[in-house]
């Protein structure tokens, strides 16, 4: 069965964000991720984590200054500087939150011209990060974001990012693979899956369109499941995905995991 995490930064909305912890445990979730939790003090997420039996099981870095459109900097030209301070930023919470997984987001293109120094640069900084997190015993993530969604991020499609993963040449970099960018990038998601199952370190689930409830349209969400865990997959499968109305509301589709009131 599925281990599903509750994204934080999506669900539960309808209370602050110290409480949503409290909401997703009693919801049934074993696990919660979010976007950014560098606006709380680490040791407060982790009172609220032990408080409530749950596992952080995933990170993104600090992506750089988000009210002014940034979106990641690991592949920003002339940020390496920040970039390796959000590293060891991103390192010192996950060690606190004995959080396993950082995800760099790699940011957003400004220039098309530069594209091909940005991925140098984003090649030159993962490999970095990745030495330093695998040191740390924490894996490092990047994910493909499609275009619509994110206007100009720089990393959009699976092939992209497994290229990207070759060039730095680490075995500490994996593949984050979320079902709804992908599906919107034309991914054939069960081929995907089952060719680099093991350079996938994470999913992420929502419905496609709309990005709601992972409960019908353009994603065979239960034969996914069952295809994932036929291979083995035991990781987390983060929940990132807008409520059509109330959380608890829209959890019926996960009741035969566990989830929102227990199998049927």
């Amino acid at each position: 069965m599925p281990k599903l995490s509750a994204n934080l930064g999506m669900l539960f909305a309808e209370v602050e964000f110290p409480e949503r912890f409290e909401r997703a445990a009693r919801a049934g979730f074993g696990g919660v991720e979010y976007p950014s939790g560098y606006d709380w003090p680490a040791q407060e997420l982790a009172d609220r984590l032990a408080r409530n039996g749950l596992e952080q099981v995933l990170l993104n870095m600090p992506a750089g200054d988000r009210e002014a459109g940034e979106r990641g900097l690991a592949a920003l030209c002339g940020r390496e500087a920040e970039f390796s301070e959000s590293v060891g930023t991103a390192l010192d919470y996950a060690k606190a939150l004995s959080c396993p997984r950082l995800h760099a987001m790699a940011g957003i293109v400004t220039d098309e011209a530069r594209r091909g120094e940005m991925e140098e640069t984003y090649i030159g900084n993962l490999k970095t990060a990745a030495g330093l997190c695998a040191e740390a015993g924490v894996k490092l993530l990047i994910e493909p974001i499609n275009p619509h969604d994110m206007p100009g991020y720089f990393l959009n499609g699976s092939a992209q990012a497994l290229a990207v993963i070759d060039a730095v040449g680490s075995d500490n970099l994996y593949l984050e693979y979320d079902l709804y960018h992908m599906r919107i990038m034309g991914d054939d998601l069960a081929a995907t899956i089952t060719a680099n199952l093991p350079r996938i370190a994470h999913i992420q689930i929502a419905g496609v369109p709309g990005r709601h409830e992972p409960d019908g349209g353009d994603i065979d969400t239960a034969g996914l499941f069952d295809l994932i865990d036929g291979a083995g997959y035991d990781g987390w499968i983060g929940c990132e995905y807008h409520p059509r109305a109330g959380t608890e509301e829209g959890l019926g589709w996960a009741r035969a995991y566990g989830i929102g009131g227990g199998g049927d």
